[in-house]
């Protein structure tokens, strides 16, 4: 929610008791202006067309009213919110699942082009009370008789102007034409073109004629930020292995890390842990009373890292965090802009890291003009920069140990030892260099940046053909390897196919792909041959791995694939051409087997 606050409180609203209560222990006390109009009109049942710039608190303004007119015991579509991205779509769903996280029997569900039905079709057949959805996908749903919305009490259209500029009018106007006419509807824009006003007067006055409630926030002119944003490509190295760059060679006193869903908190939080920082995660899992602590840990440096999500971030007030690092983009300017306010309080100096992947480029711009500031392009340290830097570091701690002095007798075993091994001070040094370094000094060179293509860059539609065509043909596995059969919690069911967990083991992992053997795909898993002996450290990261937005948990399997398998399928003969791990061969090389 925005800094900006009225005078009023949550309590004046006369909100359900398990909401209200659910609002105070998330911090929660006083509405934005957003909240203060559209709340109570939507209360009494009103329709409302809202006009606000994003950082105003929408998604609670229409989200908590909302979820006053949902009966958690009937498994029917209640309340229906569409978003033009995927991004948004899951912070709206998350934030709507905080808000009703007391109320018993609460389903939500998100449906989303690029990403398999099969989940989404079942999410909606066990009764999910609030849907959250893209255009596209929605429109899917209700084209398969699989979305209803006969129970509907009430149907959103979030951020709408971004729909019309997606191209999403035709979409819209579909969705919002099967809405039954009992249902109370709203609408939030940024903005109000002509067609966003065309469509308002078109869904949102009631069948006896009544005009919606119109209700507009004035846009405030943005200071100039004084936090310092910069901007990382991903590429090269893992999300995971920059983050733990950075930390190691930036000076920070606390650092906010933002990541997507409540399993990221702690999926990332272990990986800082095992590099040897004091991190901590921040999720939605912890009562009052543990966030509280985590915070207060925070303050009193018993911690230096918070891994959080934005729903629970909300409200955060600490001074001494000095970074926030955006590990996943948030879906919304709104959010960018809570995110990044967490640093540079109390006249402090800030800085704001994102990692972004080259779909998400675009998302900058607007991060910018919402700001009324820039944000610099930086690369992460690289191989050698970071043993630079492991060197420099250890390199004066020595000279500050000596200088501190009090080593006169730990010189005289160095003596002796030179005396009875005839070895140099240098090579007894180098030992123990080698013996005590937590960290490698010399770091291994990068790999060369790998051109995979990004599995969730789709449209909304969950149109292949794109990304179908960039999958370009790899080399076979190595045949010098001995391999190994794991067993991926990843299927059919999920959507998955052999280029998708090619990919992520090659982008996780690091791993040429001509050391992923052959792929067998079953309805809720796979089996995949990996190179023998996979290091542990290998194997915890692509258990943690994620393929169609499903974990993968990777393990070693208790069957082997059957040597003649050739079809990741397993059902049918390969078709001609194809390789194992369900890629094609080049051209020439089909030729000439043809011919041998």
């Amino acid at each position: 929610m925005s800094d900006l606050m009225t005078g009023q409180s949550f309590s004046d609203f006369g909100l359900p008791e398990a909401v209200l209560n659910q609002v105070e222990s998330m911090g929660f006390t006083q509405p934005t202006p957003i909240q203060t109009q559209a709340i109570p009109a939507l209360l009494e049942g009103k329709n409302v067309l809202g006009e606000a710039q994003t950082g105003t608190g929408k998604t609670a303004a229409f989200g908590l009213p909302g979820l006053t007119l949902v009966d958690p015991k009937v498994r029917q579509t209640q309340m229906l919110v569409v978003a033009p991205t995927r991004e948004l779509a899951i912070q709206v769903a998350e934030a709507i699942t905080e808000f009703g996280k007391k109320m018993r029997g609460l389903e939500v569900a998100t449906v989303y082009g690029g990403a398999a039905f099969g989940p989404q079709i079942k999410a909606l057949r066990t009764g999910a009370q609030v849907i959250v959805g893209t255009p596209g996908r929605l429109l899917d749903m209700l084209k398969k008789g699989v979305l209803k919305l006969d129970a509907l009490r009430m149907a959103v259209l979030d951020e709408a102007d971004e729909m019309l500029n997606m191209g999403f009018i035709d979409d819209i106007e579909a969705i919002m034409g099967a809405v039954p006419s009992t249902s109370q509807r709203t609408l939030f824009s940024a903005t109000m073109p002509n067609a966003i006003r065309k469509l308002a007067k078109t869904f949102l006055v009631t069948s006896e004629g009544e005009q919606p409630i119109s209700i507009k926030i004035e846009a405030k002119t943005a200071a100039k930020s004084t936090i310092r944003q910069r901007a990382w490509q991903v590429r090269g190295i893992t999300k995971m292995m920059a983050l733990t760059r950075l930390l190691e060679t930036m000076e920070y006193q606390r650092v906010l890390i933002f990541v997507r869903t409540r399993n990221d908190t702690m999926e990332v939080t272990e990986l800082l842990q095992s590099a040897g920082f004091k991190a901590s995660p921040l999720s939605g899992d912890l009562n009052q009373s543990q966030r509280e602590q985590t915070v207060n840990q925070l303050r009193s440096g018993k911690i230096e890292i918070l891994v959080a999500t934005d729903v629970v971030a909300r409200g955060l007030d600490v001074p001494e965090i000095t970074h926030v690092v955006n590990y996943d983009l948030p879906g919304d300017t709104e959010s960018y802009v809570h995110r990044i306010g967490r640093t540079g309080r109390a006249g402090r100096s800030g800085e704001a890291i994102l990692f972004f992947r080259p779909r998400e480029k675009h998302l900058l711009r607007h991060y910018e003009r919402l700001t009324n500031s820039s944000i610099e392009f930086f690369e992460v340290p690289n191989a050698t920069e970071l043993s630079a830097h492991r060197q420099a570091s250890l390199q004066q701690k020595i000279v500050n140990k000596v200088e501190k002095g009090g080593l006169e007798q730990l010189t005289a075993i160095i003596e002796k030892m030179q005396e009875q091994t005839e070895l140099s001070a240098t090579e007894i040094a180098a030992a123990l260099l080698a013996q005590q370094q937590q960290r490698p000094l010399i770091v291994s060179a990068d790999p060369a940046p790998k051109k995979f293509a990004e599995r969730a860059d789709r449209n909304d539609r969950g149109d292949r053909k794109r990304q179908d065509k960039r999958a370009s043909s790899r080399d076979r596995r190595d045949a010098s390897v001995e391999f190994d059969t794991y067993r991926i919690q990843v299927g059919r069911d999920h959507g998955a196919r052999p280029q998708d967990i090619v990919g992520a083991i090659a982008n996780e992992a690091e791993m040429d792909s001509k050391y992923i053997g052959q792929i067998q795909l079953f309805e809720n898993h796979s089996l995949v041959e990996l190179p023998k002996g996979l290091p542990t450290g290998v194997l915890r990261i692509l258990q943690r791995a994620r393929v169609r937005q499903t974990q993968m948990g990777m393990e070693l399997a208790d069957q082997a694939i059957p040597p003649r398998s050739r079809n990741p399928r397993g059902d049918r003969p390969a078709p001609k051409g194809l390789a194992r791990g369900g890629e094609r061969q080049p051209r020439g090389e089909r030729r000439q087997r043809r011919f041998q």
